[in-house]
């Protein structure tokens, strides 16, 4: 038997969600005998990474050197962000990779509310789960029943007011960062003029949304989840490349394949903030197909009851398909999404899903869920202090496993030759 030495593990966090997630989440695995380092891209992130970090602040050409060097000089072991489509994330990414580091990347939850992803390697198209049936049941089996939790509190107005100045550092900071291009496609301050527009009009929309639904009251529909145009599921794990091809896309096969008497019921995301009038869009389209009478547009909304009303769920990767799933309707995946499983999602063409969708197999999607949460999600939210605290406590305990003790500079490790 001969030992080694191994070096302690050394963080280093790139960005996170907007609000102290990241900052809280570093400071406890530092308590712990952790090395953790922290880079700044531009002002929000300097606001939510209050403590010691370094600002790189140069071109975004130079970057992948600027990161390989500060990986190898601070020996670092774990490289930990939010998403691992963004350009800057990308190239950290593979990176990382290339000198061994291990790789842990947070995510919007698959599974919503209550629970957030913390995946190794990558997340929704990246992600490293198997998804084959047979793999998920047999796993499913050696795994308890999926816990019966109370909800985690969350407030819409703190992820607002997270955002608000996380974006509102970005725009100001733009001196200290002066090569910093965001992620986003959209202008960060005309995303904040779109969220005044749509307070202004909230009384409107309300009315609107109330009107759609009594019109739909007991007619056959189909529900299709609109997403946001600029999310990277869309960029980068579709065909369509904006969200705009995608609804052209379905509601033309919907006019010419969904049998006679079903309408479709568009909802529009909860937190698109865009100018784009997706009411007078859809009208549009809808008459030059048609089927003006038959498509109806949705802001607003409770999203699980629409989901166990209609006759099935298109959208193209959202989460949301698993609220329609977990009503046993029948869902339809058009881009790459981490459930889209032989069994648990349709098949076919859109063209034929109108007509005969195929439900879910119930059994085979409680596996898939338990397998997820076992290898994919961890308990907690951002949208309250108590959701953030316990995704913290999570997230240690999934980042550090057994090793929450002090560790030491060096660990001895036994190995039996």
């Amino acid at each position: 038997m001969k030992r080694i030495h191994r070096p302690r593990r050394s963080f280093l966090f790139l960005q996170g969600p907007p609000g102290p997630f990241f900052w809280q989440l570093g400071r406890k695995i530092a308590a712990h005998g952790v090395s953790v380092h922290r880079i700044n891209l531009n002002g929000g992130d300097v606001y939510d990474w209050p403590g010691e970090a370094t600002d790189y602040r140069g071109l975004p050409g130079h970057w992948p050197i600027f990161l390989d060097r500060f990986l190898r000089e601070n020996a670092i072991t774990d490289l930990v962000l939010y998403g691992d489509c963004r350009p800057m994330h990308l190239a950290a990414h593979r990176l990382a990779k290339l000198r061994g580091v291990a790789i842990h990347v947070f995510e919007e939850g698959y599974i919503r509310p209550d629970w957030m992803t913390l995946e190794p390697d990558g997340v929704n198209g990246h992600s490293t789960l198997n998804r084959d049936p047979e793999a998920l049941l047999a796993r499913a089996r050696t795994l308890p029943p999926l816990p019966n939790l109370p909800p985690i509190t969350a407030s819409f107005g703190r992820r607002a007011r997270d955002s608000y100045w996380y974006y509102h550092r970005v725009v100001t900071g733009r001196l200290r960062f002066p090569f910093y291009t965001s992620h986003r496609k959209t202008i960060i301050v005309i995303e904040g003029f779109g969220w005044m527009r749509k307070f202004l009009l909230s009384r409107r929309r309300t009315v609107q949304a109330g009107e759609t639904l009594a019109l739909l009251k007991d007619k056959p529909f189909y529900l299709f989840a609109l997403q946001l145009n600029g999310d990277y599921q869309i960029r980068e794990h579709s065909p369509f490349g904006t969200m705009y091809t995608a609804a052209d896309y379905v509601l033309d096969s919907f006019a010419h394949n969904a049998p006679p008497g079903t309408h479709l019921l568009v909802k529009e995301h909860p937190l698109d903030c865009s100018f784009h009038n997706w009411r007078r869009f859809l009208r549009h389209r809808a008459r030059a197909l048609g089927i003006e009478d038959r498509v109806h547009h949705l802001d607003g909304g409770d999203l699980v009851a629409l989901a166990e009303q209609a006759k099935g769920m298109v959208c193209v990767n959202s989460t949301s398909g698993t609220l329609a799933l977990a009503a046993g309707r029948p869902v339809i995946v058009l881009g790459d999404a981490i459930y889209d499983v032989p069994g648990i999602t349709h098949q076919g063409h859109l063209d034929a899903f109108w007509d005969a969708p195929a439900a879910p197999d119930m059994a085979l999607f409680d596996a898939f869920r338990r397998v997820l949460h076992q290898h994919c999600l961890i308990r907690g939210g951002l949208a309250s202090e108590s959701a953030t605290e316990t995704l913290i406590e999570t997230s240690f305990e999934r980042l550090m496993g057994r090793e929450k003790r002090e560790i030491p500079d060096f660990e001895t490790v036994s190995i039996i030759a």
